[in-house]
């Protein structure tokens, strides 16, 4: 693989290719490849997991109205006056601000002049009018909000528009107003008006974790109508200094370059004396922290006195305190990086946290533009050095340049907690690094590979006699016949394979399918493949079979018989796996088909192709919805006069426009002949003739005298299905032009 002064030929056509493919590493980087940027962001998962957030004391608390609260003071929603004295305790303590991770959007259920009203209802007038002369709950909280800093929260929703949301205090933008990366919601659910009105400040709950659902970022500034609001973390803050505007710095109005985004993005947001950088959209990057439970006070304690005055003005004097619930039920749960299912109000109280302690992660604006250098710079550099290098020290180099960027960005994040994504330099390395290698390999090996011959597929043997004679059958391409397709499927495979091991899977299969294909290869059957569990066959090539739709009757009979006894044999063997009883569904049709060898110039294989094939599939698919075993279509039932057939139904299957009358096979010539299927069969065409020309009431008559029949020959659901079909017509006519097809919705 070493180049040389004669091979220079070689080298472009090695570099050109690695050229290409470092260009479409980096226009993926530029147009933000979804896929990538979710690596990247388990990039950053990883760091936060390696280095979480070391825990400071800082002066936020979290109260939990958690399993334990529900208990001593009952079910969620609790009464008003409850939360009242909740708040008023936490005020009486010396909480700086109040900040409620719930939404009080209804009124108090158990408010008096509410269960008044029910009184009134009920008839009891007295207790009514002595309840009604009680304060209101909802009017005695607001009164409460009304003397404490408290801070209510509201939900942003994209339902139509309803309700607005206005924050207690202005935006001031430094720089052009911030753009459309700012999250922007419709609909706002809100507290009770009283309430709201009450409280000295209002901030929004809401989260929008990434694609995978993984809250990496917190928003500080959401969007409804053009109105900017501020997140509930960051008008606890706002409220807890008495601060009046935010300050919105957008980079045009701070110096920042941008890093060649959109001039009016979000740089940072200032709001009484702690200025906080952002992403683009005004969230802040969340650098959490293991759980802490000295940061969480349960809810019981506070309303039971159970924290004594003086601990309680440790704990909460001159705090921000947040108010969630984290009780079973009642959790508003996330997926952050650290935990699979957080409480939303600690990702409130770590964001505090973080801004009042200024420990920040920060994408520089900066950060795009290093990451695309390095992309074009070590993957330039590979492709210079990799041809004269070879294969191994190529590796190498490609190691180590992956290895800085990793490490690199390691070093930034630990040091300087920059956020800086090794992904695209890493796929760059290693994308040039195997186009070169491969390409070089193509050319050392392409003078040594030889001719693979047909005997390298399967084939069947007869195919293999007939390729032997004629060498030529190997071209791609194919001949029309005349054939009979078997489609057979194990049913509710799924449901079964959840409740077993693969290996126990594979088990279940091979005990399944040999029997099966040795029914088949008896009646002269061609096995085309398997489909996990299914079976696709067929007649009449590679060889002629002048009995073809016969043997297709034959074996589909002796496979339903066969799995009865498997099904009587296989349960209770301890090295077998076998669930109980299995059932399948056989779909038979017969047509024209092309067959022969298919595929591509790499590799062939004898199968066949055409409408036929596709529609037996289709009739495979239907006999689950007819409860039969074995379905067949028209064609082949024509050639079946001695067999024991039964009319289903006139369908029209899923992606075919013309309409197809299936039979049910339920045996051979005996059944045919026995004087009590002729009865049925003659009371059951009656019944369908009748319901087809909408003669409903004769209809519905040889449905209730064909009906035992009809289960002891298995077609208990076929007629369950005609009479509610009947039924349903008889109260809802068809239109004019109803021509008795059913229209399959499912393959």
């Amino acid at each position: 693989m070493r180049k040389t002064g004669s091979s220079r030929s070689s080298w472009k056509s090695s570099a050109i290719p690695g050229a290409i493919v470092l260009l479409a590493v980096l226009a993926l980087q530029v147009a933000g490849f979804a896929p990538l940027t979710r690596i990247g962001q388990l990039v950053f998962d990883a760091y936060i997991r390696a280095e979480p957030r070391s825990f400071e004391m800082a002066p936020v608390r979290v109260v939990d109205i958690d399993e334990e609260s529900l208990r001593r003071y009952g079910q969620w929603p609790w009464p008003r006056s409850d939360v009242a004295e909740l708040a008023q305790r936490l005020g009486d303590a010396g909480a700086a601000v109040i900040a409620l991770d719930i939404v009080f959007s209804e009124p108090d259920r158990t408010s008096p002049p509410t269960i008044a009203k029910s009184l009134v209802r009920g008839g009891d007038r007295q207790a009514a009018a002595t309840l009604s002369r009680l304060p209101d709950s909802d009017a005695l909280l607001a009164e409460t909000f009304g003397r404490l800093p408290v801070v209510t929260g509201f939900f942003l929703t994209n339902d139509p528009f309803r309700r607005q949301a206005l924050p207690k205090a202005g935006f001031a933008v430094s720089g052009t107003a911030p753009g459309s990366a700012v999250p922007s919601y419709r609909n706002a659910v809100l507290p009770l008006p009283g309430l709201q009105q009450a409280a000295t400040g209002s901030g929004s709950v809401t989260f929008a974790g990434d694609a995978d659902g993984i809250v990496r970022k917190v928003p500080l500034l959401l969007r409804q109508r053009g109105q900017l609001l501020p997140a509930l973390s960051l008008e606890a803050l706002r409220v807890a200094q008495g601060a009046g505007a935010i300050v919105v710095k957008t980079s045009d109005g701070s110096g920042n370059l941008g890093g060649g985004r959109a001039e009016h993005d979000v740089v940072s947001v200032k709001v009484g004396s702690f200025e906080v950088p952002t992403t683009e959209s005004g969230a802040l990057w969340m650098h959490y922290t293991e759980p802490q439970p000295q940061r969480v006070v349960p809810a019981w304690k506070i309303l039971s006195g159970a924290v004594p005055k003086e601990r309680m003005a440790e704990l909460f004097g001159g705090h921000i305190v947040f108010v969630g619930a984290g009780a079973v039920g009642l959790r508003d749960l996330v997926s952050t990086p650290l935990q699979d299912r957080e409480l939303g109000v600690m990702l409130h109280a770590q964001a505090a946290e973080q801004m009042i302690l200024g420990r920040f992660l920060v994408r520089p604006d900066w950060a795009a533009g290093l990451e695309r250098a390095l992309v074009l710079a070590l993957g330039a550099v590979l492709l210079l050095l990799l041809p004269g290098l070879g294969a191994i020290r190529g590796a190498a180099l490609g190691a180590f340049f992956a290895a800085g960027s990793v490490g690199g960005s390691w070093y930034a994040f630990t040091e300087h907690r920059f956020l800086l994504d090794p992904t695209y330099p890493v796929l760059a390395v290693l994308a040039v690094y195997l186009t070169g290698t491969a390409l070089s390999f193509y050319r050392e090996e392409q003078r040594r590979r030889y001719i693979h011959g047909a005997f390298d597929r399967y084939l069947s043997p007869e195919l293999v006699k007939r390729i032997a004679a004629d060498p030529d059958r190997l071209e791609l391409g194919g001949e029309e016949r005349e054939m009979t397709v078997l489609f057979c499927d194990i049913r509710n495979f799924s449901a079964i394979s959840e409740r077993l091991k693969p290996q126990q899977i594979i088990r279940l299969l091979i005990s399944f399918l040999t029997p099966m294909c040795d029914i088949l290869l008896r009646r002269q059957a061609t096995i085309d493949k398997f489909m996990g569990d299914a079976i696709l066959a067929f007649w009449n090539a590679p060889l002629d079979d002048p009995r073809q739709y016969e043997h297709a009757a034959r074996a589909a009979l002796e496979m339903v018989a066969g799995l009865q006894q498997l099904n009587r044999d296989m349960p209770g063997r301890p090295d077998e796996p076998w669930p109980g009883e299995l059932r399948i569904g056989i779909g038979l049709n017969a047509g024209p088909c092309c067959v022969g060898n298919m595929g591509s110039a790499q590799r062939l294989a004898y199968s066949l192709i055409g409408d036929t094939v596709n529609l037996a599939s289709r009739i495979e698919g239907l006999t689950k919805f007819y409860g039969v075993d074995i379905a067949i279509g028209s064609a082949l039932h024509r050639q079946l006069p001695g067999f024991a057939c039964v009319p289903l139904d006139r369908v029209r299957v899923l992606g075919r426009a013309q309409p197809e009358e299936i039979h049910a096979l339920l045996g051979d010539e005996q059944l045919a002949g026995s004087a009590e299927f002729r009865r049925f069969l003659d009371g059951h065409g009656k019944m369908i003739a009748a319901y087809r020309a909408l003669d409903l009431e004769i209809a519905a008559q040889w449905l209730d005298e064909t009906e035992q029949a009809a289960k002891n020959f298995g077609l208990g659901k076929v007629h369950a299905l005609y009479r509610e079909r009947v039924a349903k017509l008889g109260l809802e006519p068809p239109p004019a032009d109803w021509d008795g097809v059913f229209a399959a919705t499912e393959k």
